[in-house]
Protein backbone atom coordinates (compact mmCIF):
# COMPACT_ATOMS: atom_id res chain seq x y z
CA UNK A 1 0.00 0.00 0.00
CA UNK A 2 1.43 3.38 -0.82
CA UNK A 3 1.79 5.60 1.89
CA UNK A 4 -0.28 9.60 0.89
CA UNK A 5 1.13 12.87 1.39
CA UNK A 6 -0.76 16.26 0.89
CA UNK A 7 1.01 19.00 -1.58
CA UNK A 8 -0.69 22.27 -2.43
CA UNK A 9 -4.05 20.86 -1.99
CA UNK A 10 -3.90 17.41 -3.21
CA UNK A 11 -2.90 13.80 -2.55
CA UNK A 12 0.01 12.61 -3.72
CA UNK A 13 1.82 9.08 -3.33
CA UNK A 14 5.50 9.17 -2.07
CA UNK A 15 6.46 6.79 -4.71
CA UNK A 16 4.78 9.49 -7.14
CA UNK A 17 7.55 10.46 -10.25
CA UNK A 18 8.52 14.31 -10.19
CA UNK A 19 7.76 14.50 -13.65
CA UNK A 20 4.14 12.73 -13.55
CA UNK A 21 3.01 15.15 -10.92
CA UNK A 22 3.10 17.85 -13.48
CA UNK A 23 0.11 18.57 -15.21
CA UNK A 24 -0.77 20.02 -18.95
CA UNK A 25 0.06 23.80 -17.64
CA UNK A 26 3.43 23.19 -16.04
CA UNK A 27 4.50 21.59 -19.56
CA UNK A 28 3.04 24.07 -21.90
CA UNK A 29 5.35 27.12 -18.85
CA UNK A 30 8.21 24.78 -19.74
CA UNK A 31 7.85 25.01 -23.32
CA UNK A 32 7.35 28.69 -23.51
CA UNK A 33 10.26 28.82 -21.44
CA UNK A 34 12.71 27.17 -23.82
CA UNK A 35 11.32 28.41 -27.02
CA UNK A 36 11.44 31.73 -25.55
CA UNK A 37 15.20 31.25 -24.67
CA UNK A 38 16.22 29.00 -28.08
CA UNK A 39 14.91 31.95 -29.99
CA UNK A 40 16.89 34.35 -27.98
CA UNK A 41 20.08 32.43 -28.23
CA UNK A 42 19.37 31.55 -32.08
CA UNK A 43 18.85 35.89 -32.93
CA UNK A 44 21.28 37.15 -30.30
CA UNK A 45 24.25 34.44 -29.44
CA UNK A 46 26.48 36.72 -32.18
CA UNK A 47 26.37 39.47 -30.00
CA UNK A 48 26.96 37.58 -26.71
CA UNK A 49 30.34 36.25 -25.26
CA UNK A 50 30.49 32.28 -23.95
CA UNK A 51 30.05 33.24 -20.35
CA UNK A 52 26.75 35.02 -21.62
CA UNK A 53 25.67 32.20 -23.63
CA UNK A 54 26.10 29.93 -20.65
CA UNK A 55 24.27 31.79 -18.13
CA UNK A 56 21.42 32.25 -20.84
CA UNK A 57 21.28 28.27 -21.55
CA UNK A 58 21.52 27.68 -17.92
CA UNK A 59 18.90 30.13 -16.84
CA UNK A 60 16.43 28.24 -18.91
CA UNK A 61 16.17 25.09 -17.05
CA UNK A 62 16.63 27.34 -14.06
CA UNK A 63 13.51 29.09 -14.62
CA UNK A 64 11.18 26.07 -15.85
CA UNK A 65 12.38 24.67 -11.73
CA UNK A 66 11.26 27.81 -10.51
CA UNK A 67 8.24 27.70 -12.19
CA UNK A 68 7.66 24.07 -11.14
CA UNK A 69 8.87 24.75 -7.40
CA UNK A 70 6.77 27.57 -6.97
CA UNK A 71 3.63 27.52 -9.37
CA UNK A 72 2.51 31.13 -9.19
CA UNK A 73 5.46 32.23 -10.46
CA UNK A 74 4.53 30.32 -13.69
CA UNK A 75 1.81 32.81 -14.44
CA UNK A 76 4.17 35.86 -12.93
CA UNK A 77 6.80 34.99 -15.64
CA UNK A 78 4.20 34.65 -18.59
CA UNK A 79 2.59 37.75 -17.57
CA UNK A 80 5.87 39.32 -17.74
CA UNK A 81 7.00 38.27 -20.67
CA UNK A 82 4.07 38.82 -22.34
CA UNK A 83 3.48 42.49 -21.50
CA UNK A 84 7.39 43.07 -22.21
CA UNK A 85 7.46 41.83 -25.55
CA UNK A 86 4.42 44.58 -26.37
CA UNK A 87 6.27 47.35 -24.77
CA UNK A 88 9.27 46.11 -26.63
CA UNK A 89 7.59 45.63 -30.22
CA UNK A 90 5.56 49.20 -29.48
CA UNK A 91 8.97 51.09 -29.29
CA UNK A 92 9.58 49.93 -32.74
CA UNK A 93 13.26 50.68 -32.37
CA UNK A 94 12.42 54.29 -31.85
CA UNK A 95 13.26 55.59 -28.01
CA UNK A 96 10.54 58.61 -28.74
CA UNK A 97 7.52 56.69 -28.69
CA UNK A 98 7.95 56.41 -25.47
CA UNK A 99 6.07 59.88 -25.04
CA UNK A 100 3.63 58.83 -28.14
CA UNK A 101 2.01 55.85 -27.85
CA UNK A 102 -0.49 55.48 -24.77
CA UNK A 103 0.45 51.79 -23.17
CA UNK A 104 4.29 53.23 -23.54
CA UNK A 105 3.78 56.37 -22.22
CA UNK A 106 1.18 55.75 -19.67
CA UNK A 107 1.82 51.72 -18.35
CA UNK A 108 4.82 50.04 -20.46
CA UNK A 109 7.97 52.12 -20.90
CA UNK A 110 10.17 51.37 -17.86
CA UNK A 111 9.52 54.54 -16.06
CA UNK A 112 5.55 53.97 -15.57
CA UNK A 113 6.03 50.72 -14.92
CA UNK A 114 8.67 51.57 -12.46
CA UNK A 115 5.93 53.98 -10.54
CA UNK A 116 2.88 51.38 -11.18
CA UNK A 117 5.24 49.27 -8.95
CA UNK A 118 5.48 52.12 -6.35
CA UNK A 119 2.30 53.07 -5.91
CA UNK A 120 1.21 49.03 -5.90
CA UNK A 121 3.30 48.63 -3.06
CA UNK A 122 2.64 51.50 -0.85
CA UNK A 123 -1.01 50.78 -1.68
CA UNK A 124 -0.51 46.80 -0.79
CA UNK A 125 1.37 48.21 2.72
CA UNK A 126 -2.01 50.21 3.28
CA UNK A 127 -4.31 47.28 2.69
CA UNK A 128 -2.12 45.10 4.67
CA UNK A 129 -2.65 47.30 7.49
CA UNK A 130 -6.53 47.89 6.93
CA UNK A 131 -6.51 44.01 7.25
CA UNK A 132 -4.73 44.01 10.25
CA UNK A 133 -7.57 46.39 12.14
CA UNK A 134 -10.56 45.49 10.30
CA UNK A 135 -12.64 43.31 12.28
CA UNK A 136 -14.89 41.78 9.63
CA UNK A 137 -13.16 42.03 6.08
CA UNK A 138 -9.62 41.52 7.69
CA UNK A 139 -8.23 38.15 5.59
CA UNK A 140 -10.61 40.26 2.56
CA UNK A 141 -8.25 43.45 2.87
CA UNK A 142 -5.33 41.41 3.21
CA UNK A 143 -5.82 39.60 0.61
CA UNK A 144 -5.94 42.69 -1.55
CA UNK A 145 -3.18 43.92 -0.59
CA UNK A 146 -1.44 40.54 -1.20
CA UNK A 147 -2.70 40.82 -5.14
CA UNK A 148 -1.62 44.25 -5.09
CA UNK A 149 1.74 43.01 -4.03
CA UNK A 150 1.72 40.89 -6.84
CA UNK A 151 0.93 43.17 -9.25
CA UNK A 152 3.66 45.67 -8.02
CA UNK A 153 6.24 42.27 -8.40
CA UNK A 154 4.97 42.12 -11.68
CA UNK A 155 5.41 45.91 -12.45
CA UNK A 156 8.60 46.05 -11.26
CA UNK A 157 9.47 43.09 -13.48
CA UNK A 158 8.42 44.50 -16.42
CA UNK A 159 9.66 47.94 -16.01
CA UNK A 160 13.57 46.38 -15.28
CA UNK A 161 12.85 44.05 -18.86
CA UNK A 162 11.65 47.37 -20.64
CA UNK A 163 14.66 49.38 -19.43
CA UNK A 164 17.17 46.83 -20.57
CA UNK A 165 15.76 47.10 -23.92
CA UNK A 166 15.78 51.10 -23.66
CA UNK A 167 19.62 51.20 -22.79
CA UNK A 168 20.27 49.23 -26.19
CA UNK A 169 17.81 51.78 -28.08
CA UNK A 170 20.22 54.38 -27.26
CA UNK A 171 23.10 52.75 -28.29
CA UNK A 172 24.74 48.86 -28.54
CA UNK A 173 27.58 50.34 -26.20
CA UNK A 174 25.13 51.64 -23.97
CA UNK A 175 23.23 48.51 -23.43
CA UNK A 176 23.73 46.80 -20.15
CA UNK A 177 21.45 44.85 -17.22
CA UNK A 178 19.28 47.25 -15.60
CA UNK A 179 21.60 46.30 -11.88
CA UNK A 180 24.13 48.67 -12.05
CA UNK A 181 23.00 51.70 -10.24
CA UNK A 182 21.57 52.60 -7.01
CA UNK A 183 18.20 53.44 -8.66
CA UNK A 184 18.19 50.09 -10.72
CA UNK A 185 18.99 48.27 -7.56
CA UNK A 186 16.84 49.51 -5.76
CA UNK A 187 14.36 48.78 -7.95
CA UNK A 188 15.76 45.28 -7.20
CA UNK A 189 15.80 45.29 -3.97
CA UNK A 190 11.81 46.02 -3.64
CA UNK A 191 10.40 43.37 -6.29
CA UNK A 192 12.81 40.63 -4.43
CA UNK A 193 11.58 41.30 -1.13
CA UNK A 194 8.63 41.12 -2.23
CA UNK A 195 8.24 38.29 -4.06
CA UNK A 196 10.68 36.31 -1.33
CA UNK A 197 7.83 37.26 1.69
CA UNK A 198 5.04 36.65 -0.80
CA UNK A 199 6.38 32.70 -1.04
CA UNK A 200 6.95 32.77 2.59
CA UNK A 201 3.22 34.24 3.30
CA UNK A 202 2.15 30.93 1.13
CA UNK A 203 3.68 28.54 2.92
CA UNK A 204 3.19 29.37 6.49
CA UNK A 205 -0.57 30.84 5.34
CA UNK A 206 -0.63 33.59 6.81
CA UNK A 207 -0.92 37.25 5.60
CA UNK A 208 -0.49 38.72 9.25
CA UNK A 209 2.78 39.78 8.93
CA UNK A 210 1.95 41.48 5.03
CA UNK A 211 2.25 45.15 6.87
CA UNK A 212 5.23 44.15 8.67
CA UNK A 213 7.73 43.69 5.50
CA UNK A 214 6.10 46.19 2.95
CA UNK A 215 7.06 48.68 5.43
CA UNK A 216 10.20 48.01 4.69
CA UNK A 217 9.26 47.54 0.74
CA UNK A 218 7.55 51.10 1.17
CA UNK A 219 10.42 52.65 2.89
CA UNK A 220 12.58 52.32 -0.12
CA UNK A 221 9.81 53.20 -2.21
CA UNK A 222 10.10 56.51 -0.73
CA UNK A 223 14.31 56.91 -1.18
CA UNK A 224 13.31 55.30 -4.78
CA UNK A 225 10.91 58.35 -5.76
CA UNK A 226 12.99 60.87 -4.38
CA UNK A 227 16.17 59.77 -5.56
CA UNK A 228 14.44 59.43 -9.34
CA UNK A 229 13.06 62.97 -9.21
CA UNK A 230 15.59 65.28 -7.00
CA UNK A 231 18.93 63.26 -8.61
CA UNK A 232 17.04 62.38 -11.86
CA UNK A 233 18.78 58.87 -11.48
CA UNK A 234 16.33 57.08 -13.55
CA UNK A 235 17.75 58.56 -16.84
CA UNK A 236 19.76 55.50 -18.47
CA UNK A 237 23.73 55.96 -18.05
CA UNK A 238 26.44 54.27 -19.71
CA UNK A 239 27.97 51.88 -17.87
CA UNK A 240 31.23 52.72 -15.71
CA UNK A 241 34.55 50.69 -17.25
CA UNK A 242 34.36 48.31 -13.99
CA UNK A 243 31.10 47.32 -14.43
CA UNK A 244 31.43 45.90 -18.26
CA UNK A 245 31.45 42.71 -17.03
CA UNK A 246 29.17 39.58 -17.26
CA UNK A 247 30.21 38.99 -13.41
CA UNK A 248 27.71 41.35 -12.36
CA UNK A 249 24.85 39.87 -13.69
CA UNK A 250 25.41 37.15 -11.34
CA UNK A 251 27.54 39.27 -8.26
CA UNK A 252 24.67 41.62 -7.83
CA UNK A 253 21.84 39.48 -8.19
CA UNK A 254 22.80 37.14 -5.75
CA UNK A 255 23.60 40.37 -3.34
CA UNK A 256 19.99 41.74 -3.19
CA UNK A 257 18.57 38.22 -2.83
CA UNK A 258 20.97 38.36 0.80
CA UNK A 259 19.80 42.05 0.96
CA UNK A 260 16.13 42.07 0.43
CA UNK A 261 16.35 38.35 2.54
CA UNK A 262 18.09 39.92 5.67
CA UNK A 263 15.54 43.00 5.73
CA UNK A 264 12.42 40.21 5.49
CA UNK A 265 14.28 39.07 8.43
CA UNK A 266 14.30 42.28 10.63
CA UNK A 267 10.62 43.10 10.10
CA UNK A 268 9.69 39.48 11.05
CA UNK A 269 11.89 39.86 14.04
CA UNK A 270 10.26 43.44 14.39
CA UNK A 271 6.49 41.49 14.52
CA UNK A 272 8.28 39.24 16.73
CA UNK A 273 9.26 41.58 19.55
CA UNK A 274 5.82 43.90 19.08
CA UNK A 275 4.03 40.42 19.91
CA UNK A 276 5.94 39.39 22.74
CA UNK A 277 5.59 43.29 24.20
CA UNK A 278 1.84 43.33 23.60
CA UNK A 279 1.32 43.46 27.30
CA UNK A 280 3.81 45.55 28.26
CA UNK A 281 2.94 48.58 29.50
CA UNK A 282 6.19 50.34 30.94
CA UNK A 283 7.06 52.99 27.85
CA UNK A 284 10.82 52.74 28.98
CA UNK A 285 11.01 49.34 28.13
CA UNK A 286 9.14 50.29 24.58
CA UNK A 287 11.30 53.19 23.61
CA UNK A 288 14.46 51.34 22.14
CA UNK A 289 12.03 49.50 19.93
CA UNK A 290 10.37 52.62 18.73
CA UNK A 291 14.11 54.10 18.31
CA UNK A 292 15.49 51.29 16.40
CA UNK A 293 12.05 50.82 14.21
CA UNK A 294 12.13 54.61 12.88
CA UNK A 295 15.87 54.16 12.63
CA UNK A 296 15.42 51.10 10.16
CA UNK A 297 12.58 53.12 8.64
CA UNK A 298 14.63 56.42 7.74
CA UNK A 299 17.84 54.71 6.88
CA UNK A 300 18.22 56.56 3.69
CA UNK A 301 17.92 59.53 5.07
CA UNK A 302 20.61 58.86 7.80
CA UNK A 303 23.07 57.64 5.29
CA UNK A 304 22.61 60.97 3.16
CA UNK A 305 25.63 63.49 3.06
CA UNK A 306 22.60 66.65 3.10
CA UNK A 307 19.47 67.50 2.84
CA UNK A 308 19.82 70.22 1.13
CA UNK A 309 16.73 71.46 -1.43
CA UNK A 310 15.05 68.26 0.06
CA UNK A 311 14.38 69.38 3.88
CA UNK A 312 10.61 69.36 3.30
CA UNK A 313 10.34 65.95 1.78
CA UNK A 314 12.31 64.35 4.18
CA UNK A 315 11.15 65.96 7.44
CA UNK A 316 8.10 64.36 6.20
CA UNK A 317 9.56 60.91 5.35
CA UNK A 318 10.65 61.09 8.75
CA UNK A 319 7.17 62.27 10.69
CA UNK A 320 5.56 59.54 8.69
CA UNK A 321 7.70 57.13 9.54
CA UNK A 322 7.65 57.80 13.32
CA UNK A 323 4.18 57.73 13.52
CA UNK A 324 3.82 54.46 11.39
CA UNK A 325 6.10 52.85 14.18
CA UNK A 326 4.60 54.65 17.38
CA UNK A 327 1.27 53.53 16.21
CA UNK A 328 2.32 50.39 15.75
CA UNK A 329 3.65 49.99 19.33
CA UNK A 330 0.52 51.93 20.70
CA UNK A 331 -2.04 49.06 18.88
CA UNK A 332 0.64 46.35 19.70
CA UNK A 333 -2.18 43.96 21.93
CA UNK A 334 -4.50 44.41 18.56
CA UNK A 335 -1.74 43.80 16.42
CA UNK A 336 -0.58 40.82 18.28
CA UNK A 337 -3.58 39.20 18.30
CA UNK A 338 -3.64 38.81 14.46
CA UNK A 339 0.22 37.60 14.27
CA UNK A 340 1.55 34.20 14.03
CA UNK A 341 2.47 32.32 17.31
CA UNK A 342 6.06 33.22 18.62
CA UNK A 343 7.46 30.04 17.30
CA UNK A 344 6.30 30.44 14.03
CA UNK A 345 7.50 33.53 13.68
CA UNK A 346 10.64 32.85 15.26
CA UNK A 347 11.23 29.73 12.37
CA UNK A 348 10.47 32.65 9.68
CA UNK A 349 13.19 35.05 10.64
CA UNK A 350 15.92 31.79 10.96
CA UNK A 351 14.67 30.53 6.96
CA UNK A 352 15.22 34.09 5.95
CA UNK A 353 18.50 34.59 7.10
CA UNK A 354 19.50 31.21 6.21
CA UNK A 355 18.20 31.58 2.39
CA UNK A 356 20.22 35.47 2.62
CA UNK A 357 23.86 34.28 3.52
CA UNK A 358 24.06 31.50 0.95
CA UNK A 359 23.30 34.02 -0.91
CA UNK A 360 25.63 36.87 0.31
CA UNK A 361 28.01 33.94 0.52
CA UNK A 362 27.83 33.33 -2.96
CA UNK A 363 27.69 37.28 -3.87
CA UNK A 364 30.54 37.87 -1.99
CA UNK A 365 32.63 34.50 -3.69
CA UNK A 366 31.30 35.81 -7.04
CA UNK A 367 32.51 39.23 -6.10
CA UNK A 368 36.32 38.30 -5.29
CA UNK A 369 36.05 36.56 -8.59
CA UNK A 370 35.41 39.33 -10.74
CA UNK A 371 37.92 41.37 -8.51
CA UNK A 372 40.16 38.94 -9.34
CA UNK A 373 39.80 39.86 -12.83
CA UNK A 374 39.54 43.74 -12.92
CA UNK A 375 42.08 44.58 -10.42
CA UNK A 376 44.07 41.40 -10.47
CA UNK A 377 43.61 40.53 -6.60
CA UNK A 378 40.81 38.43 -5.15
CA UNK A 379 40.48 40.81 -2.24
CA UNK A 380 41.80 43.73 -1.45
CA UNK A 381 40.42 45.63 1.72
CA UNK A 382 38.32 48.04 -0.12
CA UNK A 383 36.00 49.31 2.49
CA UNK A 384 32.69 47.87 0.51
CA UNK A 385 34.72 44.49 0.52
CA UNK A 386 35.36 45.16 4.17
CA UNK A 387 31.92 45.74 4.99
CA UNK A 388 30.52 43.21 3.27
CA UNK A 389 32.59 40.63 5.63
CA UNK A 390 31.41 42.35 8.54
CA UNK A 391 27.78 41.53 7.28
CA UNK A 392 29.04 37.92 6.74
CA UNK A 393 30.25 37.54 9.87
CA UNK A 394 27.82 39.10 11.61
CA UNK A 395 24.84 36.50 10.28
CA UNK A 396 27.61 33.72 10.28
CA UNK A 397 27.32 34.35 14.49
CA UNK A 398 23.84 34.43 14.11
CA UNK A 399 22.99 31.21 12.39
CA UNK A 400 25.93 29.34 14.46
CA UNK A 401 24.38 30.61 17.94
CA UNK A 402 21.17 29.03 16.72
CA UNK A 403 22.15 26.16 15.30
CA UNK A 404 25.04 25.57 18.01
CA UNK A 405 23.68 27.10 20.84
CA UNK A 406 20.16 27.13 20.40
CA UNK A 407 19.59 30.77 20.26
CA UNK A 408 16.07 31.78 19.96
CA UNK A 409 13.39 34.46 21.58
CA UNK A 410 14.44 38.36 22.43
CA UNK A 411 18.14 38.20 21.84
CA UNK A 412 17.61 36.95 18.31
CA UNK A 413 15.60 39.05 17.72
CA UNK A 414 17.32 41.98 18.33
CA UNK A 415 20.16 40.85 16.90
CA UNK A 416 18.44 40.03 13.60
CA UNK A 417 16.51 43.68 13.50
CA UNK A 418 20.02 45.20 14.39
CA UNK A 419 21.48 43.32 11.92
CA UNK A 420 19.55 45.43 9.17
CA UNK A 421 21.43 48.50 9.99
CA UNK A 422 24.89 47.03 9.62
CA UNK A 423 23.75 45.56 6.15
CA UNK A 424 22.18 48.79 5.03
CA UNK A 425 25.47 50.41 5.72
CA UNK A 426 27.12 48.32 4.22
CA UNK A 427 24.99 48.71 0.69
CA UNK A 428 24.39 52.11 1.21
CA UNK A 429 26.64 54.12 4.00
CA UNK A 430 30.08 53.01 2.65
CA UNK A 431 29.66 54.64 -0.97
CA UNK A 432 28.16 57.70 0.73
CA UNK A 433 31.11 58.10 3.26
CA UNK A 434 34.20 56.02 2.45
CA UNK A 435 35.58 56.67 -0.49
CA UNK A 436 36.86 53.19 -2.73
CA UNK A 437 36.36 50.98 -5.67
CA UNK A 438 33.31 50.32 -4.95
CA UNK A 439 32.30 53.81 -4.92
CA UNK A 440 30.27 54.31 -8.34
CA UNK A 441 27.71 56.90 -7.25
CA UNK A 442 26.79 59.35 -4.46
CA UNK A 443 23.37 60.60 -3.48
Amino acid sequence: MNTATTTAGRTITLDEGYFSRRNWFDWLFAAFVLAGGLYAFGKYHQYMDVYEKGILLAAMPAGIWLGWFWRPLRVLMLTVACFSLLSIASYQGDMARADSVFWLKYFLSSQSAILWMSVLMVMSTVFYWIGTFARGQGPAMQAIGSRLAWAAVGMALIGMMVRWYESYLLGPDIGHIPVSNLYEVFVLFCWLTTAFYLYFEEQYGTRALGGFVMLVVSAAVGFLLWYAFAREAQEIQPLVPALKSWWMKLHVPANFIGYGTFSLAAMVSFAYLVKQHATEVRWTRLAPLWAVGVFLTVLPLVFRKSVQGSTTYWVMYFGVAALIVGGILFTRRRIAEKLPPLEVLDDLMYKSIAVGFAFFTIATVLGALWAAEAWGGYWSWDPKETWALIVWLNYAAWLHMRLMKGLRGNVSAWWALVGLAVTSFAFLGVNMFLSGLHSYGEL
